[in-house]
């Protein structure tokens, strides 16, 4: 995978691609990084996936732990767009990645020429419930180390609800436990889990440009009724759904790469 970097207020921040052709900028979801966009990114499709990782992921610095939310995060890939003059572009996300995209289809129209909302875990609210088990992770990593936090969280009712409803949601909370530093991924598990895209139902629905929402079932943390909402709003969006990971995660990379295998064909 190759990576390069891009400096903001003297943060360096990762930049990494994949694939060639038109460029997509896909952003990944809270703690994670490019490497797992790529995982779902076809790249017989004639764009390159190109990711800023956003601050304190992958191999990007954090900065001061103040500046952390969707809107700074926003703010520094409009920068990026802007500074490197490759808009407008193809703009879109998972999870948080999908929330930056949206706001930055909001904020900055003339940046983005479409976009894709994949497993949205925010519309428009702040702290939204689906996101509570990110901020039990935060509370347990703010009282214990590590291990004895991972240990507390499984035990606790919550835990025990992901498991029976979404496996899935649970196994990637419980890989927050082994991230590193611990005291950075307390930080931001506890501020963008509190954090909303700071835009509203009204301002989505503005949104004008060819977009593609992907949801799925069995998904706790994005769940598809907001998946549904978002495609409902915004007037040019059409809606895919795909398997879950908890059904499988190879079906789930496919069925991602062939919905966008076939929204990249129609905007082309």
């Amino acid at each position: 995978m190759p990576r390069d970097s891009f400096t903001i207020s003297n943060i360096k921040l990762s930049v990494a691609s994949a694939g060639k052709g038109r460029t997509f900028l896909f952003q990944h979801g809270l703690c994670g990084s490019a490497s797992h966009l790529h995982e779902v990114f076809p790249e017989d499709i004639g764009w390159s996936c190109l990711t800023l990782e956003c601050r304190g992921h992958g191999m990007s610095e954090i900065g001061p732990y103040s500046e952390l939310s969707i809107k700074q995060f926003t703010e520094d890939l409009a920068t990026f767009i802007t500074e490197l003059d490759i808009g407008p572009v193809l703009v879109g996300g998972i999870s948080m990645g999908a929330a930056i995209s949206m706001r930055l289809a909001v904020k900055r129209p003339e940046l983005v020429s479409g976009l894709v909302v994949a497993r949205p875990a925010w519309i428009d609210r702040a702290e939204p419930v689906n996101l509570a088990p990110n901020r039990e992770v935060a509370r347990y990593l703010a009282t214990y180390q590590p291990v004895e936090a991972r240990q507390q969280f499984e035990r606790s009712a919550m835990a025990a609800e992901l498991a029976s409803s979404a496996p899935g949601n649970l196994a990637t909370l419980l890989g927050v436990f082994d991230r590193d530093p611990a005291v950075e991924t307390q930080a931001l598990q506890a501020a963008i889990a509190s954090d909303g895209p700071g835009i509203n139902k009204e301002e989505i629905a503005g949104i004008d440009c060819p977009t593609l929402v992907i949801g799925t079932a069995r998904d706790a943390t994005h769940p598809i009724a907001m998946a549904l909402e978002i495609a409902d709003l915004i007037p040019r969006a059409s809606f895919v759904q795909i398997a879950s990971k908890a059904d499988g995660v190879e079906q789930y990379r496919a069925e991602f790469q062939d919905a966008l295998r076939q929204f990249t064909m129609e905007i082309a």
